[in-house]
């Protein structure tokens, strides 16, 4: 006997509209989930898994967007034909959905507490102190410390997996039917990832709860998923079991994913001089407290940090969120206060003025994390790239123009492409556009924070074997920041181990992905490597 169906979609396909233009971005996608199961879909950026998934509770840009064909049905009600008013008993109640960027999907302006208590009056018509005891109750299940001293914060004084937790507190509060959860370990490092799986999974069981995964992350998938549908272009190419699919794929393109792993070695560099040499680096933020604010303590973000990195190499630093990775960066840029020693080229960075430092911002270059958000949506790709140029006043508005060409065939992107702006291009595109922006001044340190984090993973790949070519022919020298230890690994030569502001291991990579020492170190690598996805 069949087992009953929570949701199903029958030949869905929607269209995007840009004046009298329409492009088909989903074609004949037919699903069903059962309760308690997690169906997850997998593929490329652009594949359209998540105007899928938003297209469940109509969440997609009307009228820009449209479904010209297809019903999704839950518990046999068509959705794509209900009301609004029907819509809105459903959408944060029945079903619920964790956004891909925690950070942009919570209002940045309310404290966490007013947006979960939002959905609990809702829906449940919960105020006062029965919210708060929910609330308090939401963010405990979710393994938030200290709720109750959470409930007044903004979202950006929350760490990346914390703000995850906030967002799963929110969906989870009314006990849904069915959670869409749209990449929902994608920022986080891999041993947060795992308790957030754990978690998932535990709810799943408890609540009885059906999920819809939507996620480029094979190996997560692997560990929760029952199901999988593997889309692209839009389409469907394989569903089967996640045990059939990981055992035998029957598609390329599956197959193409299930190896789309960071492979190789970091490039060839001969023992050299340093060119940053780091040492007792402190970022220590002050806890003010009672009415004349003084200050009672302190966050330890980096705390007596140390490392001596040459010229041509990579260091790897890797750690949990809240670990002072981002931080430890931000202070060797000089872009927030430090106490320590930070000798780039042999100067000493620490007590120069502004306008002593900007000349060596020249290079001194960075890849932040989303791309998206640190290229300017107002300006095409060629003043992107040409920015840092003009600043420093390099070559004429002829040769500025040569190296933007130039930089941009380097990082394998049409140099026609200089003419338009960042909402065109794909995320590895826009963080080739990154990557371009900073290696355009020549620099010889580039700080890469989290760069390949919101890629998928055939992208991910893409990127590392551009920044290693990128490396060994220019003699780069990379501080690269992550959670992804399968990219560290691919890249990096030495590697630093962070935990709550402190190195725990540090060394030459091989040798600690080889033989960790530290019980944290083993830990993360465990979290990392374990089931990974191959092909038989």
């Amino acid at each position: 006997m069949d087992a009953p169906t929570l949701l199903e979609i029958r030949d869905l396909a929607v269209d995007f509209h840009d004046g009298q233009q329409s492009q088909r971005v989903v074609s004949d996608v037919s699903f069903r989930i059962a309760p308690g199961e997690t169906l997850a879909l997998v593929g490329e950026s652009g594949s359209g898994k998540s105007v899928t998934a938003h297209s469940i509770l109509r969440l997609l840009p009307y009228p820009i967007a449209s479904h010209p064909q297809g019903r999704i049905l839950y518990r046999g009600q068509d959705l794509l034909h209900s009301s609004e008013r029907q819509l809105q008993r459903i959408r944060g109640n029945r079903i619920a959905m964790i956004f891909q960027e925690p950070m942009t999907s919570l209002n940045p302006l309310q404290p966490i507490e007013k947006q979960i208590a939002e959905v609990l009056a809702l829906h449940k018509g919960l105020v006062g102190e029965a919210a708060r005891s929910r609330i308090l109750e939401l963010l405990a299940l979710v393994g938030i410390p200290e709720p109750a001293r959470r409930l007044r914060a903004l979202p950006h004084e929350l760490s990346g997996g914390q703000r995850q937790r906030v967002m799963i507190a929110m969906a989870l509060a009314n006990e849904p039917d069915l959670l869409i959860a749209d990449e929902p370990t994608t920022a986080l490092d891999v041993t947060v990832q795992l308790k957030i799986l754990d978690l998932l999974k535990d709810l799943q069981a408890r609540l009885g709860m059906a999920m819809l995964l939507i996620s480029h992350d094979l190996n997560l998938v692997r560990r929760i998923a029952t199901q999988v549908c593997v889309m692209q272009r839009g389409r469907i190419v394989e569903q089967a079991t996640c045990e059939q699919l990981f055992r035998q794929p029957s598609h390329p393109y599956t197959r193409e994913l299930l190896a789309a792993e960071p492979v190789g070695r970091p490039a060839d560099s001969l023992a050299a001089t340093p060119l940053l040499e780091v040492r007792d680096l402190k970022v220590w933020f002050p806890v003010r407290k009672g009415i004349l604010k003084r200050t009672t303590d302190h966050i330890k973000a980096v705390d007596g940090i140390g490392f001596s990195l040459p010229k041509g190499q990579t260091l790897g630093v890797v750690g949990e969120s809240g670990s002072g990775k981002s931080t430890l960066g931000l202070a060797i840029l000089r872009l927030i206060q430090s106490q320590g020693s930070i000798r780039f080229h042999g100067t000493e960075l620490q007590g120069l003025a502004r306008r002593e430092v900007r000349p060596l911002r020249r290079e001194l270059q960075v890849v932040f994390q989303d791309p998206f958000g640190s290229l300017s949506p107002r300006m095409s790709i060629g003043q992107i790239i040409g920015e840092g140029l003009r600043i420093h006043g390099l070559g004429t508005a002829e040769e500025q123009q040569a190296a933007i060409i130039a930089v941009l065939k380097e990082v394998g992107l049409d140099p026609e492409t200089r003419h338009r702006y960042p909402h065109e291009f794909s995320g590895g595109q826009r963080q080739r556009i990154a990557i371009a922006r900073a290696l355009v001044l020549h620099p010889a340190l580039i700080v890469l924070d989290e760069p390949t984090s919101a890629l998928d993973r055939t992208v991910q790949r893409q990127v590392v074997e551009l920044l290693r070519s990128l490396q060994a022919r220019h003699g780069l020298t990379y501080l690269f920041i992550s959670h992804d230890l399968a990219v560290v690994k691919a890249l990096s030569h030495q590697l630093v181990v962070m935990k709550q502001g402190r190195v725990v291991e540090q060394g030459e990579a091989a040798a600690i992905f080889a033989a960790p020492k530290h019980p944290y170190t083993q830990q993360l690598l465990e979290a990392a490597f374990l089931a990974p996805a191959t092909v038989d």
